[in-house]
């Protein structure tokens, strides 16, 4: 019985394979695999004489990794786009069951839950928000972390333990992290051997692509720019966070640097004690997250991690560690900033709703998988296990509440941006008409404003017509917020639109005025008032 449910949890991790990446496939081909485009379009640059770091996709996306991920990637620009697609599609579903089997094979499952539990890993991590990111943008961030995984775990050989996480960091910085984790963990000499490989994939790299090299190591590397709006909401990591929270730029970067060592230090001291226990997929995992939330932009992709700590508590024999890790899933499955956008009853709900993930992460980092409970625990008499669930039960209830009455908007909205004249020909800024007659017709029905809205995964863009009484047009993003002037464009003879974007609408306002200055017509929450 046990083989036979063990073949059929198999069998639907290869059918929510196929189906998620038939899915992928069928998406507009502007969103399907686009950071795999720009690896592949690179490559191409590249081999006919290009410099790498001035390569840019046609959405703009330049390429941002070491020189050594280049080397890697070399043969992907000599064959199809396509044919490199669905060969990029197999490998990353390959590493989603690489990191189960991983996991099942670090003792941190019993021998008798291990033939379900390894193949019930790779299905839940498989229909993650992360994995599924991974698929739809076709990136190189699964087989980070299973290059990390796999050595942090020890299931190398001994001879070479400790490459495997100086080649993930040759291709991205943060497993650097991993690093100093072994020499907390006293793995000295697998230490070393990380640092050796890191540093000879770079001298590779130096020889093979000294100009690019030269590029990357003096300047592209600290230039964070090339990465995207690092204020959006899919960037969750403590920086991100701190932008949308409205950190003055001047002591932005101290401020950040200190809240990274502190979780960082609580993280790495807590995964020494997990892995002088034994328990090294907890510490592994640990020190994983702790990467998420230190790194300057953690994009859902990357957020591989934090389910992995979902499902090793889940897993776990307390209730409370069981309901956390329940809790923990269902954040990075779902979007709850977007879900929860319209009945979140105050701007601050909505910022810990819209921060959940990057939140998520530092209390893993904090709380080091029952760490802090454990220690309070002991430092006391023994709680029956209903009074502890209480009590955190209470904890949390409290934590929710703090959110609820701070005033912390969605708030500074950094991810805010009116379009311009110069924007007018973008259908993805101005849809709601694409012509005189069309504009007409849209505003035909005499309202000071009319317009529509278009839902993205971390933002929402609102578009529209106004009439002949509409003077200028304010947006508040949330109460209290600061005004934002939105321009009017004379798109077409007569016809005035406008179009900008916003990281939500539930809490935003929009006020039109007419020429005397008093406003005319306001609309709160994109309900008109």
């Amino acid at each position: 019985m046990r083989m036979r449910a063990a073949g059929a949890l198999w069998l639907l991790f290869g059918v929510t394979a196929v189906v998620s990446s038939a899915l992928v496939l069928r998406r507009p081909a502007a969103e399907r695999l686009s950071d795999l485009h720009i690896y592949h379009g690179a490559m191409r640059h590249l081999q006919s004489g290009g410099a790498l770091y001035e390569y840019a996709a046609e959405n703009g996306g330049p390429f941002t990794y070491p020189p050594f991920a280049a080397l890697l990637l070399w043969p992907v620009g000599f064959v199809s786009e396509a044919a490199v697609g669905l060969a990029w599609l197999a490998l990353t579903c390959a590493a989603v069951a690489a990191i189960a089997v991983a996991l099942g094979r670090s003792g941190v499952f019993s021998v008798e839950r291990r033939q379900l539990a390894v193949p019930a890993t790779a299905c839940a991590l498989l229909l993650s928000a992360p994995a599924q990111s991974n698929l739809r943008f076709g990136q190189v961030s699964i087989l980070i972390v299973l290059l990390a995984l796999v050595d942090g775990l020890g299931l190398t050989p001994p001879r070479v333990r400790g490459a495997l996480v100086g080649l993930a960091a040759a291709i991205k910085l943060t497993p650097l992290l991993f690093v100093v984790f072994l020499v907390c963990a006293g793995r000295y000499r697998d230490a070393a051997r990380a640092v050796v490989a890191f540093a000879g994939c770079a001298l590779v790299a130096a020889v093979a692509l000294p100009a690019e090299s030269w590029t990357f190591w003096t300047g592209t590397m600290l230039d964070t720019s090339r990465i995207g709006n690092l204020a959006s909401l899919g960037n969750q990591s403590v920086h991100g966070m701190l932008l949308r929270v409205g950190v003055p730029t001047p002591g932005l970067p101290l401020f950040w640097a200190g809240l990274v060592a502190v979780v960082c230090g609580v993280a790495l001291l807590r995964a020494r004690q997990l892995s002088r226990d034994g328990r090294w997929a907890h510490a592994v995992v640990l020190v994983g997250c702790a990467t998420v939330a230190a790194s300057p932009v953690s994009w859902t992709h990357h957020q591989i991690w934090p389910v992995l700590a979902a499902m090793l508590l889940v897993g776990a024999r307390g209730v409370v560690q069981r309901a956390a890790g329940a809790a923990l899933l269902v954040v990075m499955v779902l979007s709850l900033g977007v879900l929860l956008s319209r009945v979140s009853p105050t701007p601050g709900a909505q910022f810990l709703f819209e921060n959940a993930r990057a939140l998520a992460a530092v209390a893993v980092c904090l709380a080091g998988f029952g760490g802090v409970a454990v220690a309070a625990a002991r430092a006391d008499r023994p709680v029956p296990g209903s009074r502890r669930g209480l009590r955190v039960a209470m904890a949390g209830v409290a934590g929710l509440a703090f959110f609820a009455v701070q005033p912390l908007p969605a708030g500074a909205d950094p991810t805010f941006k009116a379009y311009t004249e110069a924007d007018v020909g973008n259908p993805r800024y101005f849809f709601v008409c694409r012509s005189q007659y069309e504009c007409g017709e849209f505003g035909a029905d005499a309202r000071p404003i009319t317009f529509g809205l278009a839902t993205e995964r971390t933002k929402v863009r609102v578009n529209g017509v106004v009439d002949d009484t509409v003077a200028r047009l304010e947006y508040r993003s949330a109460p209290g917020g600061p005004p934002r002037a939105v321009p009017l464009v004379e798109a077409y003879p007569g016809q005035r639109l406008f179009s900008f974007r916003s990281a939500s609408v539930a809490h935003g306002r929009l006020v039109a005025y007419g020429v005397d200055g008093a406003p005319i017509a306001s609309y709160t929450g994109f309900r008109s008032g």
